[in-house]
Order: structure tokens, then sequence, then C-alpha cells
């Protein structure tokens, strides 16, 4: 049966993985009402563990780097508990190869849409080339959800993004949406999190 992160380390673990989000974008990636998550996120705060800071009006959350240091402590604890590392270092080694063509892709075509580059990939070509990640991912996401269910949901929001592309290119690599280049990055961060790594892969 998977396992189910208890919400203070989901909060976190949020945190960490949108990089910089309000309350409101922290809670619906938890599924949590608002004000528990804001609870979560202050008693952090008092721990030294996220820090609030504001600009032009609009605030959000992120974590410092004690509170970096803190989760990862906490996800490799519920990692060996649940006995799924070796499971979760697996998938992270099938998900590289992935990775390269995702962000081969995603660069690419944001080239492409500054006019950089002699061979610039159209946005069909864009589409089709993230269509193999797009499935592979479905059996990355079966295999991490078998041991832990905080990795529900990023095939169906990839796949999401990807078919609404065609009609708007913004979803690819789109900063102000759930576009495929957020997701993959989420997803990304949320592997390395949990198993300690840094992006290079050490």
């Amino acid at each position: 049966m998977n396992h189910t992160s208890p919400t203070d380390l989901r909060v976190l673990h949020a945190v960490r993985t949108l990089g910089y989000a309000d309350v409101a974008r922290i809670a619906a990636h938890v599924r949590q009402p608002e004000d528990k998550v804001n609870e979560y996120l202050l008693s952090a705060q008092a721990h030294g563990w996220t820090a609030y800071t504001a600009y032009a009006g609009d605030g959000g959350w992120s974590l410092t780097e004690s509170g970096k240091a803190h989760g990862e402590r906490l996800l490799a604890a519920e990692l060996d508990r649940v006995g799924a590392r070796a499971a979760v270092e697996a998938v992270h080694e099938d998900f590289l190869p992935l990775n390269e063509v995702v962000a081969a892709a995603c660069t690419a075509w944001q080239l492409a849409e500054l006019g950089i580059g002699e061979h610039r990939p159209t946005l069909s070509d864009t589409v089709k080339v993230l269509e193999g990640p797009a499935a592979a991912l479905a059996g990355i996401e079966d295999r991490l959800t078998s041991h832990l269910e905080r990795f529900a949901g990023y095939h169906h929001r990839f796949n999401a993004a990807l078919s609404r592309a065609d009609a708007d290119a913004g979803w690819i690599t789109g900063t102000d949406r759930d576009s495929c280049h957020r997701v993959w990055f989420e997803l990304h961060e949320d592997l390395i999190a949990r198993l300690g790594l840094s992006r290079d892969g050490r």
C-alpha cells in the first residue's frame, strides 16, 4: 500500500518544489484548506525553515537553506521508513534521459520564440517531441505512487498542458500557468529533494 506523507511535510515539500508561491497555490498543491496551510507555514517560519517576501504588493513563501536541509532529512527518513529508496533511485535513473529530451525541447522552443537560431522547431514539432516523455510519465508515476502517494498528479498535469499547447504555445514553457516545463521542473525537484541530490545528479 502506498504511503501518505504527513501534512506538515507535504506543505514544506510543496514550498521546495514550487520554488516561490503564495498560500493559495501551496494549499491547492497539497489539497488542504488555506488557513491550515498558513498555520504550518508560520510555524515553519518560526523555526527558520521558510521565509515570506513581498514584491510590489504580491507576496510568497520560499524555503531557507535551513528549511531545505530539514526537508531533505525528513524526506530521507520517510523514504527509508517505507522502504522505497531503491525504487525511487531506479525511477530517477530512468527519468534522467527523459529529462534531457524535455529540457532540450523546451530550451529550443524558448529560443525559437525569441527568434534565435538557424534551425527553429515549430510548435507542432515541439509538441510531438514532448509526446514521448508524456507517455513515459504514466509508468514513472505508477512506479512512484505504488510507494508514495505524494507523486500522484504529474502525469495528468503534464498531459493537460500538452493537450492545450496546440492552441496556445504558452502551455509549453509559460511561467504564468501549469505549463509542461513547470510541471516537469517540479517533478525533477521532487525526485532530487527526496534523494538528496542536486540537478546535476550528485
